[in-house]
């Protein structure tokens, strides 16, 4: 329940932060927001931590606590609101409809390396997903995913037609929380050409990953191909006084 309670507040703050309700890009100090709230103070120092390590906000000693304005300047497509690393639930669509279609579902036997990557056994299944994501009616990514069918035995085209990890919450009872994520750009391909409207001498971006349940099990081995036109990252630095 106390979980529950802290993320609450960091979501709700961070809806304020991101709908300008603090024009002056200071927060209300830790016993205002408690009163607001009708939380403990413990509970508002988790919830500004988390803002703070996602380099939304930042404390100056002495001062209070701002808004970083880099944050509010260079915000990506993929801003995470839910308690999985889901892509569908995590696009910045700013007014369009997210949308999936669903382009390839199969059983395959899981290869070397996929087998390496999700902890897997030789003679192990995995499901292979293709998907082509749109903002309405324009496409920017297509997206490759390995998922064991030990894991998921109950997959179908209508669930891997919409968010599988809100599925695997919902109906396995598990979440995705962990990631590890490679970025980089690569020279398009005939497909990417093709589904993302691509120039012959336009690049993608390229995010490749392994998702982890809140356990530690390597859920997914995933590929995704950006327009390049959606590849921005962002990180923020900050080094501790001690």
């Amino acid at each position: 329940m106390a979980d529950l309670v802290y993320r609450k507040v960091m979501h709700d703050l961070k809806q304020k932060i991101v709908n300008n309700k603090f024009p002056n890009k200071r927060l209300p100090d830790e016993r205002s927001l408690s009163e607001e709230y009708d939380v403990s103070r413990s509970s508002i120092k988790r919830a500004l931590k988390l803002l703070a390590d996602d380099g939304i906000i930042f404390k100056k000693r002495g001062s209070g606590t701002f808004i970083n304005p880099l944050y509010m300047k260079n915000q990506t497509i993929f801003h995470y609101e839910g308690s999985n690393l889901g892509i569908t639930d995590s696009l910045k669509s700013q007014g369009k409809t997210p949308k999936i279609k669903l382009l390839d579902f199969k059983v395959i036997p899981a290869s070397k390396e996929i087998q390496q990557d999700l902890f897997l056994s030789e003679g192990d299944f995995v499901y292979e997903i293709q998907r082509l994501r749109l903002f309405d009616d324009k496409p920017f990514m297509i997206e490759t995913g390995y998922i064991p069918i030990k894991i998921a035995p109950e997959l179908s085209k209508q669930i891997v037609s919409g968010s599988i990890f809100n599925y695997v919450e919902d109906k396995i009872n598990k979440r995705v929380t962990q990631s590890f994520l490679s970025i980089l750009a690569s020279p398009s391909n005939e497909q990417d050409q093709k589904l993302l409207h691509l120039k012959p001498n336009e690049p993608v971006g390229l995010m490749e990953g392994i998702f982890f349940l809140d356990d530690g099990t390597p859920f997914e081995v995933s590929n995704m191909r950006l327009h390049y036109q959606y590849l921005r990252y962002n990180t923020f630095v900050m080094l501790n006084d001690d």
